[in-house]
Formats: structure tokens, C-alpha cells, sequence
């Protein structure tokens, strides 16, 4: 079998390699480790738990929020096990969608584990133990992430689980400890929190999602705290000590030798994940990896042997789904022999918990750190009339434009549809418009968007309307 362009994974970044290449007329293959196309993303990331996410929200706004709107409910009760059977019907939906798309795009799909046997030359692992070899001129490697999980945490995939066991839970636990106050961890662990579970976020460093402004981790915090989940922030976790009915974590003050130990059902580790590249024979195609384990290209996404791309997770940069589709694309096109281009600052980043958090651009610190001169403008949700309707009050939007130039260097936003109006200010961003701009551009009343308009009037000459 030859091909001009064979990619290696099926997750977000490699099917949608996969489509551009084959609209670009290159006679495409995909190869899948596992026996369903998607990826983590599919299978057990992004989709599967916003629709716990979901599913968890609308049982606590039943619980919670329904009788202020006038709607009695009576008696409530959580079918964990049926939650679980609509996310998984969720995934599968999603996951023959891309099988679909492969079909549609006349791209060959091949399942096993792929592994370099030259730069040219890929075996395939089959699962009845069979092998088979095909031919390309050009390669993309988009094989994903897996959990860091320390050995010291005994992860038994029982009582210490990562996300992928997360997902799968069937009765709510009484007690959860979260080890990571980062997207994953905060995501599954207000899931839980929304369905009765006392949950613990151990994280080591003073303030959760660290990577995203300080004001949105802030917000979320406060958010999150009403939801009754508790935090130990500036916190290490030494051991983990699996039973047949719970789990034991050891934590440590950081910068102290003051420890106790949480008791709890399960121990969900969510400290970040590492790039996957175990068994693909990088060695023989002569691939250069860092000291991350992150595979090393160029500007142009290729590695240091020509015709071998790589893309997602597997190189530099944050690890988003639509990160590497982007980058997916750009692979595809510049092989093409067009001339593609990715803006990295301008790719957003999302916390789907509810309030949702995004943010797309420089942070407050950031730019301090830059040297760059800025002003601030903020608007609170509770003073939008969309949210006073929706009930949706917590959050607000923020804009940081320069200060001379009045150009939008960075949109952060806390509150209802977050990861929905992001997009308004990545394109802002994207022709360079200045916070008058914004501020200039008529919003639909009454909509949550309105608090990005605010902002800006605030960012302007400090002149909000409804504050």
C-alpha cells in the first residue's frame, strides 16, 4: 500500500489532517491504535465530559435554581449509571460521525499500532497479532497525550483514576480528592461536586487554572466554593495509598514539613499529561525529540527529517483539540505548497465548568512581565440584564487593551456561554481592533455578549453604560 501523506492518529489534530489533505488531493491514510476513530478527544476528553458536565448541570439547577423559576420538581435523584449511558451514547455518535467523514473523504483507515520502520515505511500492529507494512511519501505524527500519573500515586484505575476512569464512574461517591486544580481536574471534579460529592482540589501552586488570567481564577474559585468544593492550595501530595473501598492521600504543606491525610471513594489525578510517542519507533525514522518528550519541529510543523510532520500534543504548545486541528490544517496546506498561518496568541483557551471560563490572548501578568503599557476594563455579570433573567449573576468580562495604541491584547471572561463569546474576541483580535471598536459594535439586548461590549467602554475612557 502507498500513500502520499499517512497519518498517524485519529484524534482531533490527525482526522482533521487527514480531510484537508484528502481535499487537497493527496492519497491519505489514517492509522488508529484503538478500534474507534477520535482520539482522546472523543473517547475520553473533551466530548464525553461536557456531556457529564451537562447532564450534572441540569440536575443541579433542578435541585437548586428550578423553584425560583416558578417550577416545581419534587423529589430528585441522580441515575449516575444512565448519565454514563448517555455520555457513551454521545461519544459513539460522534465517533461513526468521523468514521463517516474518512468514508466520505476516500480516506483508508487502518487500525493497529503504528511504528516507524524507516522515514518511508510504517508497520502496522494488528490486534489478531498480524502485521502489515504500508509505503508514504510524507508523514504526520498527531498520536495525542496520556496522564502524568507519579509512580508514589499507586494509580490502580479503581480507587486512584486519571479522567479516562473518571468518565465511567456508576455510583456517586461520597468523597472525592482532586490532585491538580488545572481544566481537567476543576471540569470532572465540579461534576461530581454538582451531584453530592464532598470534593478536595489539592494544587501546588497558590491559585487554580494558573495558566489563565488572575482574575478568572478568582472568579472560578468563588464559583466553585459555592458548589461546596474545598481547596489546599500551596499543597504537594507525597503518597497515594489505594484500598479495596477508598483511597488514602498523604499532602504536605508547601515550604513546610506540616502533613495530614485526606480520606476519600476516589482520588482523581489531574496534574497534566505528557506527550505520547511509547512504541512509535521515532529512532529508526532518525525523529529528534526534547527533553519533554516533545516531538521537535520547525516553523513549519516538520521534524528534523523532511516529509515527517508533527502536530497536537505530541509538540510545543498548549494541548488543545482545536490547537492541533489548526495545526492539522496548516501541515496539509503547507505540503500543498501554500503559504498557511497560525497565530498562536490568538488561539483560545476554555475551562468548561459552569460558570464557563475563556480566555484568548495576554493575561494581566503577562504583559507585566513584557513591559507592555496596558489598561483594564471589566464589566460584572451581575449587572447584565441577560444574566439577572437567566440567573446566570456570577462572573464578569475583561479586556486589556494597550495603552497607547488602544489595541485588544487579551479577552478573559468568567460567566454563562463563555466558551460561546470567546470567539467575538478572537476575531477582534485578529484584525487588530481596538477596545473603541468593540465598544463601537451594536450587541444584541439583552445577551450575555453584552459585558465584552462593557468592558470595552470601561477599557476606552472608562465610560460603561450599566455600571
Amino acid at each position: 500500500m502507498n500513500y502520499d501523506v499517512t497519518v498517524i492518529g485519529s484524534g482531533p489534530g490527525g482526522y482533521v489532517a487527514a480531510i484537508r489533505c484528502a481535499q487537497l488531493g493527496f492519497k491519505t491514510a489514517i492509522i488508529e491504535k484503538y478500534n474507534t476513530l477520535g482520539g482522546t478527544c472523543l473517547n475520553v476528553g473533551c466530548i464525553p465530559s461536557k456531556a457529564l458536565l451537562d447532564s450534572s448541570e441540569h440536575f443541579y439547577q433542578a435541585a437548586h435554581d428550578f423553584e425560583a423559576h416558578g417550577i416545581s420538581v419534587g423529589s430528585l435523584k441522580v441515575d449516575l449509571a444512565k448519565m454514563i449511558d448517555r455520555k457513551n451514547d454521545v461519544v459513539n455518535q460522534n465517533v461513526s460521525g468521523i468514521s463517516y467523514l474518512m468514508k466520505k473523504n476516500k480516506i483508508d483507515v487502518h487500525h493497529g499500532h503504528a511504528s516507524f520502520v524507516d522515514a518511508n515505511t510504517i508497520s502496522i500492529a494488528k490486534g489478531d497479532g498480524k502485521t502489515e507494512e504500508v509505503k508514504t511519501d510524507k508523514v504526520i505524527i498527531a498520536t495525542g497525550s496520556k496522564p502524568i500519573v507519579p509512580e508514589a500515586f499507586n494509580y490502580d484505575k479503581k480507587r486512584v483514576i486519571t479522567s479516562t476512569e473518571a468518565l465511567n464512574i456508576t455510583k456517586v461517591p461520597k468523597r472525592m480528592v482532586v490532585i491538580g486544580g488545572g481544566v481537567i481536574g476543576l471540569e470532572l471534579g465540579s461534576v461530581y461536586a454538582r451531584l453530592g460529592t464532598e470534593v478536595e482540589v489539592v494544587e501546588f501552586l497558590d491559585r487554580i487554572i494558573a495558566t489563565m488570567d488572575k482574575d478568572c481564577s478568582k472568579e472560578l474559585m468563588r464559583s466553585l466554593k459555592k458548589l461546596g468544593m474545598k481547596f489546599h492550595l500551596g499543597h504537594k501530595v507525597n503518597t497515594v495509598t489505594p484500598s479495596a473501598k477508598g483511597v488514602k492521600v498523604e499532602v504536605q504543606k508547601r515550604d513546610s514539613d506540616e502533613t495530614f491525610t485526606l480520606a476519600a471513594d476516589y482520588c482523581l489525578v489531574a496534574i497534566g499529561r505528557r506527550p505520547y510517542t511509547d512504541g512509535l519507533g521515532l529512532g529508526k525514522a532518525g525523529v529528534q525529540m526534547d527533553e519533554k518528550g516533545r516531538i521537535l519541529v520547525d516553523e513549519h510543523l516538520q521534524t528534523n527529517v523532511p516529509g515527517i510532520y508533527a502536530i497536537g500534543d505530541v509538540v510545543r504548545g498548549a494541548m488543545l483539540a482545536h490547537k492541533a486541528e489548526e495545526e492539522g490544517v496548516f501541515v496539509a496546506e503547507t505540503m500543498a505548497g501554500q503559504k498557511p498561518h497560525i497565530d498562536y496568541n490568538l488561539i483560545p483557551g476554555v475551562v468548561y465548568t459552569w460558570p464557563e471560563v475563556a480566555g484568548v490572548g495576554k493575561t494581566e501578568d503577562q504583559l507585566k512581565e513584557e513591559g507592555v503599557p496596558f489598561k483594564v476594563g471589566k464589566f460584572p455579570y451581575k449587572a447584565l440584564g441577560r444574566a439577572r433573567a437567566s440567573g446566570d449573576v456570577d462572573g464578569m468580562a475583561k479586556i486589556l487593551a494597550h495603552k497607547d495604541t488602544d489595541e485588544i491584547l487579551g479577552v478573559h471572561i468568567v460567566g454563562a456561554r463563555a466558551a460561546d463569546m470567546i470567539a467575538e474576541a478572537v476575531a477582534l483580535m485578529e484584525f487588530r481592533a481596538s477596545a473603541e471598536d468593540c465598544a463601537r459594535m451594536s450587541h444584541a439586548h439583552p445577551t450575555f455578549t453584552e459585558a465584552i461590549k462593557e468592558a470595552a467602554l470601561a477599557a476606552t475612557d472608562n465610560r460603561p453604560i450599566h455600571l
